[in-house]
């Protein structure tokens, strides 16, 4: 008894001394966190391939390398780590080559990095690449002149510019820029290639519309049929024809459509949707095709179903037409029974199981942050990347039916183990009408709940989106905490993973129902968590969360300091500075010249009368999503007006803060800002 008291005493004191030298997350202790990008598992669910970025802060940059794990997390082992980063592994079907984008062009070498070879050689570049099932052949993507035939034409194209004397521009059409570049003569084409022969070609030609979709795409937006060569790709067809993308800056209109190389052009279109059609996935059989619909035009948050076209008899069903989720990515299951996919579902993003005979749908998975999945050609493991907020993005597996959930992957696990996490919870509170708006809360790390601690009141952004529980390398909620504050971080009105009717009721009510939403939303958790100091509380938000920083002030003094990144504050004129006019036109119903009421209804710079609040105002030159006008404007009603404000100004970021050193500047302004306004 007495060795086993030792024995006891000596762990606890062990674990108490283990437990004091762990201290509480930094801007350098995330900066230094490795980033999973994209990953493969091989055909025999043995071995997965990953990309990691990791970050020097002081060469102000990152590089990206590619690992290999055994599929039971054991045997880590680098496959390409050179200076130019790789990215983007995709194991050959026959399991024996890795192929890999490098150089901004697609390599492939053998399982233990060796006998590297150039797959494809193109001036134009090469990225996006998926193999056909049999590995005779590859698709691709890359950006190109809608007029060029030969990559000889796009280099001397791009000479000629760059030689040019005169660097001005001139624009018949929207959309003439988007997200954070001028949006030039090139469009991005999907390619075809035979690896026999070593022929390209472009399966898009004259269009101008881009494969995938400039806004509302991804690289999962292409595909090979399993068992011919027919191919699906996603398209804005508004955009198609030289002279009507003018369309493209006011349409959500992408559809699915199927192309054979061996039989020429045209395409023929298969959805049949107004609005967003993406996501096209052959079952294995080949028989059908399942895509991503959102019935409405011009709404981008519209619900997600899933539409199954039967190849044979062009019958189209949708399959969550009774389910109040928005489907995210669709993964067939090996015997064409089942389709996975993952979905919003309160603070979580989770795995769900259909199963199509019956229309039966199971959770599988709920808590975490679960995206890109890939399943075992068996068709009993599910892999899948994880994240919470105390854990950043690993690869985990699981059982096809939901059960042994493993982490596999753990590279930043010696630096976790050396930080101190706040506790992750949420709460439910009251909302407008009688809703219910969950929140989450982040309790800040070592915490006392004899103490108080200040708090500082997240608003996100979309506004259609949410705070999920993720590891998010911008706005991260325990780096929020890590300086001993309560962060609270809620879901109003437009949040997602609350049903669609939830989602929708922001849209012509941006100041309305959501206001009341967040309001309530502070005021339970001021009063029911006694650890909050009253005295002290802070808010801050970016884009809408920006936005609705902006409105506060006018109908608010209840924090003693805001920071506004990225906001909205005269509506009308961000329409007209804004890319994807879709956005207002359908969150402000309609232009503002037909539509003024509401315009002015909610936009902040009308309560200019009303500012008090000490803001930091936060914005970027290359972000054309949200002009930095709107910072300007904003910045100069609050100094006319006498308020105590700051503008933190960057001549090289756009919607995002996204180099190391600009971050760690972000960061120490936003902690200083609110230091200085405490009680």
């Amino acid at each position: 008894m007495k060795r086993f008291s030792i024995l006891l005493l000596f762990i606890i004191t062990t674990i108490s001394i283990f437990a004091q030298q762990k201290h509480a997350m930094t801007i350098e202790d995330m900066w230094n966190m490795k980033r999973i990008g994209g990953y493969d598992v091989s055909p025999d669910g043995k071995t997965i391939a990953f990309a990691a970025t990791f970050y020097d802060m002081e060469k102000n940059k990152g590089n990206s390398d590619i690992y290999l794990i055994d599929s039971d997390g054991k045997n880590l082992r680098v496959l390409k780590n050179s200076d130019a980063a790789e990215s983007n592994p995709k194991f050959s079907p026959d399991g024996k080559k890795i192929a890999y984008e490098f150089k901004n062009d697609i390599w492939i070498c053998d399982l233990d990095g060796k006998n590297e070879a150039q797959l494809t050689n193109l001036y134009t570049g090469a990225s996006g690449m998926v193999w056909s099932k049999d590995g005779k052949s590859i698709l691709f993507v890359s950006s190109v002149y809608p007029d060029c035939t030969t990559q000889d034409c796009n280099e001397q194209r791009d000479k000629a510019e760059e030689q040019s004397k005169v660097k001005a521009k001139i624009f018949t059409q929207l959309m003439f820029r988007h997200w954070n570049e001028w949006r030039g003569d090139k469009r991005s084409h999907l390619f075809f290639m035979n690896l026999n022969t070593k022929q390209v070609m472009d399966l898009t030609p004259d269009s101008y519309a881009d494969v995938p979709p400039l806004a509302l795409g991804s690289d999962q937006d292409y595909s090979f049929c399993p068992t011919d060569m027919e191919i699906a790709f996603t398209f804005n067809i508004d955009a198609w024809k030289k002279n009507s993308d003018t369309k493209l800056a006011y349409s959500t209109n992408n559809e699915v459509a199927i192309i054979n190389p061996g039989n020429g052009f045209p395409y023929d279109k298969i959805s049949t949707s107004p609005g967003n059609d993406n996501q096209p996935v052959y079952s294995p059989d080949g028989k059908y095709i399942a895509y991503r619909s959102m019935a409405r035009a011009g709404f981008e948050s519209d619900k997600q179903s899933i539409i199954l076209f039967e190849r044979a008899t062009r019958k189209q069903t949708s399959l969550t037409a009774n389910l109040d989720i928005s489907i995210g990515q669709i993964l067939w299951s090996p015997d064409g029974k089942y389709i996975y996919y993952d979905a919003d579902r309160e603070a979580f993003h989770s795995i769900y199981k259909f199963k199509i005979a019956t229309n039966e749908n199971t959770l599988l998975l709920k808590d975490g942050y679960n995206t890109e999945m890939k399943i075992s050609a068996d068709g009993n493991t599910i892999f899948f990347k994880r994240q919470k907020t105390t854990l950043p993005t690993e690869i985990f597996s699981m059982n096809s039916n939901g059960g042994d959930v493993k982490q596999v992957t753990n590279i930043n696990g010696a630096l976790l183990s050396q930080i101190q996490f706040g506790e992750f919870d949420t709460f439910w509170s009251a909302g407008a009408a009688g809703a219910k708006v969950q929140s989450i809360i982040v309790k800040p790390p070592f915490f006392d709940a004899s103490k108080k601690y200040p708090l500082i009141f997240l608003i996100h952004g979309g506004p259609q989106g949410k705070w999920p529980d993720e590891f998010h390398y911008r706005w991260n909620l325990q780096l929020f905490a890590s300086k001993g504050y309560v962060v609270v971080a809620p879901n109003p009105r437009g949040s997602t993973g609350y049903g669609q009717k939830f989602t929708d009721e922001i849209s012509g009510d941006w100041g309305g129902k959501v206001y009341a939403d967040l309001m309530n939303a502070c005021d339970y958790a001021i009063k029911t968590y006694e650890f909050i100091d009253p005295k002290n509380t802070f808010a801050a938000g970016a884009s809408y969360g920006g936005y609705m920083i902006n409105w506060l002030e006018g109908h608010s003094n209840r924090f003693n300091a805001v920071v506004s990144h990225d906001g909205v504050y005269d509506i009308e004129s961000m329409y007209g500075s804004t890319e994807e006019l879709w956005f207002p036109e359908w969150e402000l119903k309609g232009v503002p010249w037909q539509n003024r009421t509401l315009y002015e209804k909610w936009s902040p710079n009308r309560f200019v009368k009303n500012f008090k609040t000490p803001m930091l105002v936060v914005h970027g030159a290359l972000d054309f999503r949200l002009s930095e006008t709107q910072g300007f404007e904003l910045f100069t009603a609050l100094q006319r007006k006498g308020v105590e404000s700051k503008l933190l100004y960057f001549p090289d970021e756009y919607h995002f803060v996204a180099k190391p050193q600009n971050a760690r500047l972000w960061w120490n302004t936003i902690f200083n800002w609110f230091e200085e306004h405490k009680k």
